[in-house]
């Protein structure tokens, strides 16, 4: 506890607690000796009970752990679930990631770009940035992001972005496959490192279903891969049962005709998959759209578009996810397509974008 109450309260950064922390040590080099590369750490803000503002005791937990293991494994990474990269990065962590957040029908920016509505199943009154239907500009993403952003370069992390994760509602099939590849293109593309969470790169979708062990509403986030349209979506029989049923599995698979697989997704040149594999290598590929490539804004309306570099590399990225084409007025330079999504043209010193159309132009 930060300030103790009660005598069976410990302190913050007392003996006992310094005890927990060198036993945490211990399981962290456990695995690190054992070749794990690094941790992604759940709800690491929340360490210390009744902290202040800023998390000032749980930070200085961290950087006592961290002043431990550091020097002994120089290379392991370390993932906060924070979401304030001002006070995760200064604990110590290499990482932080932006979390979903809305309280009370009031989004932050991640929530704003991909589920900025009530019911994650309907559609109705959705503001997403990434429906087409929402209208909604970029502008109050970039108000909230861009801060953080240079928080995270100021102390020499990266602030990253999610598709999904296991607390968070998949946005299929509230968001069609189209704007699905608009939204997930967009996210590679932003500095930091993307986290892909599994059956995204096929659009699986978020199933309506009880809760089981704690999971409540965010069950339907966590069920079993779709490998194949065979028995269990292709997993082995029993292997994911929790009871001696080896026909039934420990959360059931999407049981609709149409529902998304890795073998069919791999058939079609313009699957959710191809385009997911295909962003992500050109990504690697490109140095200005690694981690620490700078980021520009270049509009602030419905169209986003953004410049990275690095070194001497630029490159814009722009993403329409309207229904209606915009257009783009290019900074000087000679830009060509190098990826995109739908209908793009390049002319001269502008871009015109189709609807729901994503591009990619290299100086």
């Amino acid at each position: 506890f930060a300030h103790p109450k009660h005598a069976w309260q410990q302190p913050a950064l007392g003996p006992d607690a310094l005890a927990t922390a060198d036993a945490m040590v211990d399981i962290m080099r456990f695995w690190l000796s054992r070749g794990a590369d690094g941790f992604r750490v759940d709800m690491a803000d929340s360490l210390v009970k009744h902290d202040d503002d800023g998390k000032p005791y749980t930070i200085r937990t961290w950087q006592y752990m961290f002043s431990k293991i550091r020097p002994e494994f120089p290379e392991a990474a370390f993932v906060s679930e924070w979401g304030r990269p001002r006070e995760s990065l200064e604990a110590g962590f290499d990482m932080d990631f932006y979390l979903d957040w809305r309280w009370d029908g009031i989004p932050n920016g991640y929530n704003m770009l991909l589920r900025n509505v009530d019911d994650p199943l309907s559609r109705d009154g959705d503001l997403s940035y990434f429906n087409a239907d929402s209208e909604t500009p970029i502008a109050s993403f970039l108000e909230q992001y861009e801060p953080q952003l240079r928080d995270a370069e100021r102390l020499g992390g990266t602030f990253n972005f999610i598709t999904c994760n296991h607390d968070t509602a998949r946005i299929a099939p509230r968001l069609s496959e189209r704007e699905i590849a608009l939204a997930y293109c967009t996210l590679f593309a932003m500095p930091g490192t993307p986290f892909l969470y599994y059956g995204d790169e096929i659009g699986m979708r978020y199933l309506p279903l009880p809760t089981l062990e704690g999971g409540y509403v965010r069950t339907g986030s966590r069920t079993p891969m779709q490998w194949s349209a065979a028995s269990l979506a292709g997993l082995k029989a029993g292997a994911i049962s929790h009871t001696d049923d080896e026909t039934s599995a420990y959360l059931p698979v999407d049981p609709s005709a149409d529902a998304p697989t890795v073998a069919e997704s791999r058939t079609r040149d313009d699957s959710l998959w191809r385009i997911v594999h295909d962003m992500l290598h050109l990504r690697n590929e490109t140095e200005a759209l690694h981690a620490r490539g700078t980021f520009t804004a270049l509009s602030h309306g419905r169209l986003f578009a953004f410049a990275r570099s690095s070194g001497s590399q630029r490159v814009i990225i722009a993403v329409n996810p309207s229904r209606h084409s915009e257009r783009l007025q290019l900074p000087e330079g000679d830009f060509t397509e190098i990826f995109h999504i739908g209908d793009i043209d390049v002319s001269g010193d502008s871009l015109n974008m189709g609807l729901q159309s994503f591009a990619i132009l290299r100086d």
